[in-house]
C-alpha cells in the first residue's frame, strides 16, 4: 500500500502491530518519552511528507497522558506536511461526558473534539461511541465502527445452548444495543432498569423481561468498575437463569473491578482489545478477549474479538477511498 503510514503511540502498541501485520506494512518508526517534569516528548522518525498517515492511540490506563500523546503526535505529523492524518482511537477517551446533566457539568468529550480538530486531526476512526451522538461534536468526518457483527459470531461460535439464550442490558440507555442484537439472533430480550445515588455506585435494579431457564447475555459498550455489571448478574441469577455471561466492548476494569469479576457469578465476561487485557486476564481468569482472526482461523470456542482485523479493514477502505458501511454489519474475511 503506497503512500501510508501507520504510527503507534504508547497505549496499545500490541493493536497497532496487529494492525500493520494485517494491511502488510511496518509500523512507523516514532519515539514517545516523557521529561522529567512529565512533559510528553515525540519524535517522528521517518518522512511524512504527502502521506496518509494514522496514529493508533487508544484512551485507556493513563488516559490524561496518553490523550496528550495522541494530540502531540498529530500536531507533528500535520507540521511534517502530511497530506491527511487519521486518528484511530479505538476506545474514545471522555465518551461518558457527552452532555450536561446537572448543573454546571462539563461536556468534555465535545472538549476532547475541539481538541484533535484544533491539532490537525482529519479523520476520526473509533469504535463504539458511549453515545453515537458524539460524533456530531466534530465537524470533521468520524466512522464508528461496531463490535456488533464480531460479538454476534463469538456467541454463535462459542455458546452452544445460545438459542436459549436472552441479550440483556444492564440499563435504559443500551436498550437499542441489545434489542439490535437480539433481532439478529432472534431471540427474546430484558432490560434492566437502574437508579443511581452518585457515579459509579447504582441504588436500585428492577429486571423487565423473563430470564427464567434461559441463558442471559449481558451486553454494554464499556465495564468501568463492574459494579452494575455484578450486580446486575445477580439480580439475573435470583429470576432464575442458568447461566450469565457478561460482553462489552471497551474493558476498562478500573478500582475494585478484578476482585468484584473473580468473586461473581458470571461464566465469562468477554471484552474485545480496544484496550490491553493481557494482566488483567492473568488476574481475572473469567476474562476473555474475543479475537476475531482465531475465530475466523479456526472457527473455535476459544475466547478472543480482536478488533484489529476490523480497523485495519477500516484504513485500508479509508485509505483507498471505499465505502467503510460494510463493516457496520459484517466481519471482514
Amino acid at each position: 500500500m503506497p503512500n501510508i503510514k501507520v504510527f503507534s503511540g504508547m497505549s496499545h502498541p500490541d493493536l497497532a502491530q496487529k494492525i500493520c501485520d494485517r494491511l502488510g506494512i511496518e509500523p512507523g518508526k516514532v519515539v514517545t518519552k516523557k521529561f522529567s517534569n512529565g512533559e510528553c516528548c515525540v519524535e517522528i522518525g521517518e518522512s511524512v511528507r504527502g502521506e496518509d498517515v494514522y496514529i493508533v492511540q487508544s484512551g485507556c490506563d493513563e488516559v490524561n497522558d496518553m490523550l496528550m500523546e495522541l494530540l502531540i503526535m498529530i500536531n507533528a505529523c500535520k507540521i511534517a506536511s502530511a497530506c491527511r492524518v487519521t486518528a484511530v482511537i479505538p476506545c474514545f477517551p471522555y465518551a461518558r461526558q457527552d452532555k450536561k446533566d446537572k448543573s454546571r457539568a462539563p461536556i468534555s468529550a465535545k472538549l476532547v473534539a475541539n481538541m484533535l480538530s484544533v491539532a490537525g486531526a482529519d479523520h476520526i476512526i473509533t469504535m463504539d461511541l458511549h453515545a453515537s451522538q458524539i460524533q456530531g461534536f466534530f465537524d470533521i468526518p468520524v466512522d464508528n465502527l461496531y463490535a456488533e457483527p464480531a460479538v454476534l459470531k463469538w456467541i454463535k461460535d462459542t455458546i452452544p445452548d445460545w438459542r436459549n439464550s436472552c441479550i440483556v442490558s444492564p440499563d435504559a440507555g443500551g436498550a437499542k444495543r441489545v434489542t439490535s442484537i437480539a433481532d439478529r439472533l432472534n431471540v427474546d430480550f430484558a432490560l434492566i432498569h437502574k437508579e443511581r445515588k452518585k457515579a459509579n455506585e447504582v441504588a436500585t435494579m428492577v429486571l423487565v423481561g423473563d430470564v427464567k431457564d434461559r441463558i442471559a447475555i449481558l451486553v454494554d459498550d464499556m465495564a468501568d468498575t463492574c459494579g452494575t455489571f455484578c450486580h446486575a448478574a445477580e439480580k439475573l441469577t435470583e429470576a432464575g437463569a442458568s447461566k450469565v455471561y457478561a460482553i462489552c466492548t471497551h474493558g476498562i476494569f478500573s478500582g475494585p473491578a478484578i476482585s468484584r469479576i473473580n468473586n461473581s457469578v458470571f461464566e465469562a465476561v468477554v471484552v474485545t482489545n480496544t484496550i490491553p487485557q493481557e494482566e488483567r486476564m492473568k488476574c481475572a481468569p473469567k476474562i476473555k478477549c474475543i479475537d476475531i482472526s482465531i475465530i475466523l482461523a479456526e472457527s473455535s470456542n476459544k475466547a478472543c474479538i480482536d478488533i484489529s482485523t476490523m480497523l485495519a479493514e477500516s484504513i485500508r477502505r479509508t485509505h483507498n477511498g471505499e465505502s467503510v458501511s460494510y463493516l457496520f454489519t459484517h466481519v471482514p474475511m
